[in-house]
């Protein structure tokens, strides 16, 4: 006699969890415009490549003689899969168990898919959809006791973000351990509309006296705007898209390097309007995105944080193949000052291409920290040292192309002083340890009230320092390494590039204490 009759039981439990919450809960969630979790599995990852680990876990319930009866499936679903060829640890919350709740999870599965990840050094994509860490009261009442809170595995999640990629789709109401799961991670977005984020929902705050609707609480638009996610994005398909192409330019863990793809894009290609990309008047401003698309490889600019700390644009890109991040002064945005938030963000970035071992590529316009009442509110100081602090930190090859300003502290970030720099300036190119418009009358003051003419004084002074704040007098003194033709920038980021390669080393990164 053989297996048969077990096999037959498998298949029956292996059916019963791909039924998930039901044929109702599951009508529902189409209603709502949103996949079901095993939907949103194979929609992301490559064609028939998923191979689950603890199918058959879930809730059982038995008749008397032993036979099973019912069975509630785990609501977290995770495995093996690949992305591009690549291997992966997927996983998804399942919104029609016990609307994603935690408790209904089996915790040691959300583990595992950290662990699986760690061990075995692969991207971990994590799909959210849920309402908390805890379950709610019932589950105290069914369970009979409380207990002092703790996070199983978020030990893995903190040690994870210094070893491999972590990706983070919101795709639905997130909250409580939801919403922390989240924020762990290297990319996270949120589906604008079906996806919202909240330390507690609605309920819970309205119970403290605030009625805020989903969206009025937590909606994507919020948090793509102060930094608690880096993008939203107009369906599940383009989350799913985005992180595609997210993961393509990383290393499957630190211990390996980021590829290079193949390019049909010339690296002696010109962009001959880049001659006139800076305005000669310091007054005006200029949109930088063109500037750098037309720089790296085309079709090849993957933008991060489009919303939130606006002073600098940032994202990935290639350079004759080569996987590089860029940061790069927004002047359209406050003539980029660097604020709170935009220090912030630098911050990310640095670390984001530090740990991942990417080059990184800083276009530069940076008059300097945001002054003034609102930026002592917002602990500007603090938040710029920190970035300083991690520019310095980095040890990734780093090359600046300093477009027009680069003054005082902020201005001191286009590059870590204690190594080589790679500075390449354009002759619209003006920095110093402050802007000599601003300080003349201060610096010149008994001059000017002795002079016959006093604005004619003036005149001949503000001349005179034109000459002196030239970029070509700075390279006399080798204060600049060089100073280019705007339209050869992308030849000379290419070479950069190549080299850069010479100096990057596999392996985790050790790193002390910021501000």
């Amino acid at each position: 006699m053989g297996w048969e009759q077990e096999i037959a039981e498998l298949r029956r439990r292996q059916h019963a969890a791909h039924a998930m919450g039901g044929p109702e809960k599951l009508a529902r969630q189409h209603g709502h415009g949103k996949l079901n979790a095993r939907e949103r599995l194979a929609a992301l990852i490559d064609p028939g490549s998923f191979r689950e680990i603890g199918e058959l876990a879930g809730f059982a319930a038995y008749d008397s003689d032993g036979a099973m009866t019912g069975f509630q499936p785990s609501n977290f679903l995770f495995g093996l899969a690949s992305i591009a060829g690549r291997p992966v640890v997927a996983s998804a919350d399942d919104f029609t168990v016990r609307g994603g709740a935690a408790d209904a999870s089996l915790h040691r599965k959300l583990v595992d898919a950290e662990r699986l990840a760690s061990e075995y050094r692969l991207p971990l994509v994590r799909m959210i959809e849920g309402t908390g860490g805890g379950g709610s009261v019932r589950t105290l009442e069914k369970a009979g006791y409380t207990y002092i809170p703790e996070i199983p595995g978020w030990e893995h999640m903190t040690a994870n973000l210094s070893k491999l990629p972590v990706v983070a789709m919101g795709l639905g109401p997130v909250a409580g351990l939801g919403a922390g799961r989240m924020v762990m991670a290297h990319y996270s977005l949120l589906v604008d509309g079906l996806a919202q984020m909240f330390v507690a929902g609605p309920p819970v705050v309205a119970a403290a006296g605030e009625h805020r609707t989903k969206e009025e609480l937590g909606g994507a638009a919020i948090h793509a705007g102060n930094g608690a996610v880096d993008d939203r994005v107009g369906s599940e398909a383009e989350a799913f898209l985005r992180t595609r192409w997210f993961l393509s330019y990383l290393p499957s863990s630190v211990h390996e390097l980021p590829a290079r793809v193949p390019t049909t894009d010339p690296v002696e290609r010109r962009s001959d309007w880049l001659i006139d990309a800076v305005p000669r008047d310091p007054r005006r401003l200029y949109p930088v995105r063109p500037i750098v698309e037309t720089l790296v490889d085309a079709g090849s600019w993957f933008e991060i944080g489009r919303e939130w700390g606006t002073g600098v644009v940032t994202g990935l890109a290639r350079l004759d193949g080569w996987p590089m991040a860029i940061i790069a002064s927004n002047p359209e945005c406050l003539g980029g000052l660097w604020t709170a938030a935009t220090a912030r963000k630098v911050e990310r970035m640095v670390d984001l291409a530090d740990t991942f071992h990417l080059p990184l590529v800083q276009m530069v316009d940076n008059p300097g920290f945001l002054i003034g009442r609102r930026a002592e509110e917002e602990a500007t100081i603090r938040w710029g040292s920190r970035a300083l602090a991690a520019i310095y930190q980095a040890s990734v090859p780093w090359c600046c192309v300093v477009m027009r300003k680069a003054y005082g502290m902020a201005g001191s970030g286009h590059a870590p002083a204690d190594r080589f720099r790679w500075r390449l300036a354009w002759p619209s190119g003006d920095w110093g340890s402050l802007p000599i418009a601003g300080g003349l009358e201060a610096a010149y003051r008994a001059e000017l009230a002795a002079a016959d003419d006093p604005a004619a004084r003036m005149a001949e002074i503000k001349a005179s320092l034109d000459q002196v704040r030239s970029p070509f007098r700075t390279a006399e003194h080798y204060g600049v390494e060089a100073i280019i033709d705007p339209r050869d920038t992308r030849a000379e980021l290419c070479r950069f590039a190549a080299m850069a390669q010479r100096a990057l080393q596999p392996g985790a990164k050790s790193r002390g204490l910021r501000p």
